[in-house]
């Protein structure tokens, strides 16, 4: 993905990803996937993915058992989305209104062998 497609700040509590007529291939459905020779069709996808969190609730997390330590702001994430089938002219779309935040955040991370350091 092009670098200017995302964007994140801890500082403000926010992050977007965005992508605008990505062209993809459809496999149609997860058989023909997985097939030797699969069958594909071109389709595209939009989508605008939105982080918004609150700052001040900024957290330090190291977690030794999974190997990972940062700086994370809890946030609620939505979704907008738009995908269609070139061919066939079947789309499906989402929008952000309505959707409910499980887990999610942004944040700066430490992993790997960069996790001792």
């Amino acid at each position: 993905m092009p670098d200017e497609s995302m964007r994140a700040s801890l500082d403000s509590g926010r992050a977007s990803f965005h992508r605008h007529h990505m062209a993809i291939p459809d496999f149609h459905d997860f058989l023909n996937a997985v097939s030797p020779d699969p069958k594909r069709r071109h389709a595209h996808a939009s989508f605008d993915v939105r982080w918004r969190g609150d700052p001040h609730r900024r957290r330090w997390i190291r977690d030794e058992k999974f190997g990972f330590k940062g700086t994370f702001v809890p946030c609620e994430v939505t979704i907008s989305f738009r995908v269609s089938d070139d061919r066939a002219g079947v789309v499906y779309t989402s929008v952000s209104e309505g959707q409910t935040t499980v887990g999610g955040g942004i944040g700066h991370e430490r992993n790997g062998r960069f996790f001792r350091d």
